[in-house]
């Protein structure tokens, strides 16, 4: 009976898990050292205010302990992880001058075929440094400002980016948010001028590729008065036996009637520890709209955030976490209602099998000045054996009395009788559960672009496959 299985089995995850050559790379030494840091400031040959953020950002980091809750980072040692990798070459704008093995890479996982079909623009970023960068001209010609961060701060956008940088996410936040603004490197800038609507989405994909290393970009992204535009975010890594550590920054500024949406699907191997933080502030009558696919990691705590300051602003956040076999994955959002007649809705999807934890974590706030908002959280969880384990743990301070907060969360099993019912439909087991999966999670894919829903299906599909244990 399909009621008695108790394991889905891993399967190869080949097309994210090859190696490529380190050849030709650079690497600073392993650890956390003020001269690591000023040898990372040089590399970039940045001016003096950024090498003190890095230097203040160290002392900060060396005094914050590490969280005591969450999952356990008790396998994650700083001394070993190497925090700046510099690829070989220099960054392009021409796919075919790209190095060929991290072009082969790139290729693929599909990056250049998507910005072909629809993309207005792509990013893709291996190891520490950004290896390519394109914008359609005509997106260009609208105004619109979408390069490496780095190259933003050399060619007249210094200035605004020191007024943004790490202001929504301080270094002060947490200790992973102090380590980034001590070695951070690579990301994404990109400025919509006022009332700019781009049609077609912008994207940046991170391929982690060095062993027993740390990816820091940080992507900063201003919308402004009543522009719109939709940003995509990719990430992947091969698999290796010792640690590696993902912990970027996203920061969005969206202002007053603006609208903005962030899509990610992170697909990080088994040894990884995605500690990132994004966090986005929305203007009067603004909205931030987050998609957020989470597969992969070992440990991942991830939290995207909206503070939304203005009159009437709104923030969505779709989600869906997939964890298996190893993988303690802390998910969820926050939400901050600092201004009347705001609302948030939240609605998110987990998935937990062969021994997975899988944790939503909301955070709802409502300050005095919230009068009239609504906030409304939705958490679903599926566990696919008797091993797994999924907990819902929501936190929420209401400071004002006219505001309507609601939470619901559910768990469950996969049905004996639905499976049955495939199953007498001549549908195998293996094959049915998926498309009971893929069926939970269509709330997510359905808000993603076609390719990139495809892309989220393939893989329910891939850790679903070999499914009778």
């Amino acid at each position: 009976m399909a009621g008695q299985r108790t394991e889905v089995a891993d399967v190869d995850r080949e097309r994210y898990d090859f190696i490529k050559s380190e050849e030709g790379t650079e690497r600073v030494h392993a650890g956390l050292t003020p001269d690591i840091i000023r040898e990372i400031s040089a590399r970039k040959d940045e001016p003096e205010w950024m090498l003190e953020h890095r230097l203040k950002c160290l002392e900060i980091y060396n005094k914050t302990p590490i969280p005591n809750w969450g999952p356990s980072l008790d396998g994650l040692d700083m001394a070993n992880i190497v925090t700046y990798v510099k690829p070989k070459g220099e960054q392009k704008s021409d796919w075919e001058s790209v190095p060929e093995d991290i072009k082969d890479t790139f290729d693929r996982l599909g990056i250049p075929q998507a910005e072909r079909a629809y993309l207005a623009g792509v990013g893709a970023q291996y190891d520490s440094e950004l290896v390519y960068h394109n914008i359609q001209e005509s997106v260009a010609d609208k105004g619109i400002v979408y390069s490496g961060i780095e190259e933003a701060m050399k060619d007249g956008w210094e200035d605004v980016i020191r007024q943004h940088f790490m202001k929504l996410v301080p270094p002060t936040d947490h200790k992973f948010a102090a380590l980034h603004g001590a070695v951070w490197s690579g990301g994404s800038f990109v400025y919509v001028p006022a009332g700019v609507k781009l049609d077609f989405p912008l994207q940046s994909y991170f391929r982690l590729n060095a062993k027993g290393a740390g990816q820091f970009e940080h992507t900063l992204i201003i919308v402004e008065e009543g522009a719109e535009l939709h940003f995509i975010e990719g990430c992947s890594a091969p698999k290796y036996n010792v640690a590696n550590l993902h912990a970027g920054c996203v920061e969005l500024f969206v202002k007053d009637n603006a609208k903005l949406r962030y899509s990610t699907i992170e697909n990080w191997s088994k040894n990884m520890y995605n500690l990132n933080t994004k966090r986005s502030i929305v203007g009067k009558n603004g909205t931030i709209e987050w998609v957020s696919g989470s597969f992969g990691s070992h440990v991942g705590c991830l939290y995207p955030m909206s503070i939304l300051q203005g009159e009437g602003s709104t923030s969505e956040f779709t989600g869906i976490t997939f964890a298996g076999t190893g993988q303690d994955l802390d998910t969820g959002c926050k939400v901050v209602c600092a201004a009347p007649n705001t609302k948030a809705v939240v609605n998110t999807k987990s998935i937990s099998k062969g021994g997975g934890v899988s944790t939503f974590r909301s955070s709802v706030v409502a300050t005095p000045a919230a009068e009239n908002a609504s906030v409304s959280v939705s958490c679903a969880s599926l566990m696919l054996d008797d091993k797994s384990r999924s907990d819902t743990i929501p936190t929420m301070d209401i400071r004002c009395d006219n505001v309507s907060v609601g939470h619901e969360a559910s768990i469950g099993r996969i049905g004996n009788d639905l499976m049955f019912y495939l199953m007498s439909r001549g549908i195998p087991e293996d094959e049915a559960s998926t498309m009971v999966v893929n069926g939970f999670a269509n709330p997510v894919s359905k808000e993603l672009p076609l390719e990139y829903a495809v892309e989220m299906n393939n893989l329910i599909k891939l850790e679903m496959e070999g499914a009778i244990g």
